[in-house]
């Protein structure tokens, strides 16, 4: 009998690994998942693209572009209005000045997340609507200290011709009016994409 069990140890050891490799080679190409190359999705070379344009936020005067959606019970008491959520639809131009060429709209939302400096945790869209980029999007999600000379903020990805995008933008702020509660802030986005 112990002779009986060497013997068919071995086959079945390699049955075993037999319909292990079955059953996992199926799973790979008719299962959940598969591995691709980027070019059966057309993808091709990655390349860099720098974009500039003016992003323009106005939480007062006849047509706001910002609203605030809630707040905290203590909001109105910070100093940096900690608490606050404002939701946004922004216009994005080509220069400073609000009536030049839109290049696109920002939307999102962004909400006051520090109480000791006036800092903004962003969650917004850049969606183009001129050129190229036309239907394209990228997205960003990232902290926004508003009274630093320039801020940086990740892109964690994109749509349209921004598939698979990764970078980061650059705010500055170009102009401020307090009597309007508005801005024009200056983007440079640095953006990996296909």
């Amino acid at each position: 009998m112990a002779g009986s069990l060497e013997k068919l140890l071995p086959s079945s050891f390699y049955f075993s690994f037999f319909l292990f490799v079955c059953v996992v080679g199926a799973a790979k190409t008719n299962g959940f998942s598969r591995d691709i190359t980027p070019t059966k999705i057309g993808l091709r070379r990655e390349r860099l693209s720098h974009l500039h344009f003016y992003f323009h936020d106005s939480l007062g005067g006849p047509n706001p572009s910002a609203v605030i959606v809630a707040e905290a019970p203590a909001t109105n008491a910070s100093k940096t209005l900690f608490g606050a959520v404002v939701m946004m639809d922004d216009p994005l131009t080509a220069g400073p000045e609000l009536n030049s060429k839109t290049v696109g709209r920002a939307q999102g939302i962004f909400a006051s997340a520090s109480q000791s400096e006036v800092g903004y945790l962003m969650v917004l869209t850049f969606g183009f609507s001129h050129g190229k980029y036309n239907g394209s999007t990228l997205s960003v999600l990232g902290r926004n200290t508003i009274m630093s000379e320039v801020r940086e903020m990740p892109i964690v990805g994109g749509s349209g011709l921004f598939r698979f995008a990764r970078g980061y933008a650059q705010a500055h702020t170009h102009s401020l009016n307090f009597k309007e509660r508005a801005a024009v802030v200056e983007y440079n986005v640095y953006v990996f994409h296909y």
